[in-house]
């Protein structure tokens, strides 16, 4: 199983190795339309490159308020099951309800 990763991973490697090798004319990038200074000229490959990046970064972000709340919630979770086989190892007790009230002898 490793082996196929590994073959997986190379041919991958080599797929974009060779888009980056043929695509490396220099490509304009226009910002917002406020004047002819804002444009940024470079292989086509480094914009792909910086927006994905930028996109994975986004991505991790984005989920990192979900893996905490998750990672509380496994914690919780995990103190309940403790309290839980506690219970059930300790010896039964009485409900408070039915426990016998003392007897008061005289007035």
């Amino acid at each position: 199983m490793r082996l196929l990763t590994w073959i997986f991973n190379l041919a991958l490697f080599v797929l974009a190795l060779g888009f980056a090798v043929s695509n490396t004319a220099t490509t304009e990038l226009h910002f917002l339309p406020v004047g002819k200074d804002a444009v940024w000229s470079a292989p086509l490959v480094i914009f792909l490159l910086v927006f994905f990046a930028v996109g994975v970064v986004i991505g991790l972000l984005v989920t990192v308020p979900t893996y905490f709340r998750n990672r509380r919630e496994i914690s919780r979770l995990r103190k309940e099951i403790k309290l839980a086989m506690r219970a059930q190892s300790a010896p039964a007790e009485r409900p408070a309800d039915m426990a016998i009230p003392p007897v008061s002898l005289g007035g």
